[in-house]
């Protein structure tokens, strides 16, 4: 991977995008709780998705619960938890489940640890399994060793996927790059020339998706990607997106 220099061109109203959320359309915040969506990246998405003709999802590490608790009346295609849980543009619902035996033994494993060390925060998506060192950096290492061992320890398909200060136990084989692949194949993202923005190494899978299809890759801040362009922030990530709807007069 490399760092990624370039400005992306001006968005355009007959793409089709795919947007992580966290890091990328509102700032990352230390807790789940504390996330907020506010009034005008509401509004923004929204005039996107009218301009676009409906070819925008939202493809986070989320889950769709989660956001759509936080996007109000809009209702979007959205790919939760890493591709995992997916909703099509037509409402349909597709599932990718860790088993239940193989998560309940890792939150039982993780019950003592969570109570020696109070920074570290357990989030249950569902379908994955988060360990937030957000207020415990200095445990990141021990983290992901920790989640790894009882990924293998489970045998049940499981592998951890690195995030910004997150360790998450999700089932193999599924992540934003397949979710963003199987939109593709569908209306009204089918035959439009697909963007992927994000922020962490969460959303590598996603560039390299689009990379394979001559889009636009663009990543977030700083750090090497595979992303061709780069944007500095949250706030020149908005900007750019609202290039599109100007285009779209």
């Amino acid at each position: 991977m490399t760092a990624p220099r370039r400005l992306p061109p001006a968005a355009r109203p007959d793409w089709a995008y795919f947007l992580d959320v966290d890091g990328t359309l509102i700032d990352i915040a230390d807790t789940p709780e504390a996330v907020h969506v506010d009034g005008a990246l509401l509004e923004l998405i929204a005039n996107l998705q009218r301009a676009s003709a409906g070819a925008l999802a939202l493809v986070s590490g989320r889950a769709l619960a989660f956001l759509d608790g936080r996007l109000g009346a809009l209702r979007l295609p959205l790919a939760g938890q890493h591709g995992l849980e997916r909703r099509d543009a037509a409402g349909r619902m597709w599932i990718n489940a860790a088993p239940p035996a193989a998560k309940a033994a890792i939150k039982e494993a993780l019950a003592p640890v969570l109570a020696r060390h109070p920074g570290l925060l357990l989030e249950d998506k569902g379908l994955t399994l988060a360990l937030h060192y957000r207020l415990a950096p200095q445990l990141a290492a021990y983290a992901h060793r920790l989640m790894n061992r009882l990924a293998a320890a489970a045998d049940a398909g499981l592998e951890v996927q690195r995030g910004r200060r997150v360790a998450e136990i999700k089932p193999a084989g599924v992540d934003k790059g397949s979710a963003v692949a199987a939109y593709l194949t569908e209306p009204p993202f089918a035959g439009r020339r697909p963007v992927f923005i994000g922020d962490d190494r969460n959303d590598e899978h996603g560039f390299a998706a689009v990379n394979r299809l001559d889009g636009i890759s663009v990543k977030v801040g700083k750090g090497a990607s595979c992303a061709r362009f780069r944007l500095q922030d949250v706030a020149a990530v908005r900007r750019w997106l609202g290039n599109a709807l100007q285009d779209s007069d």
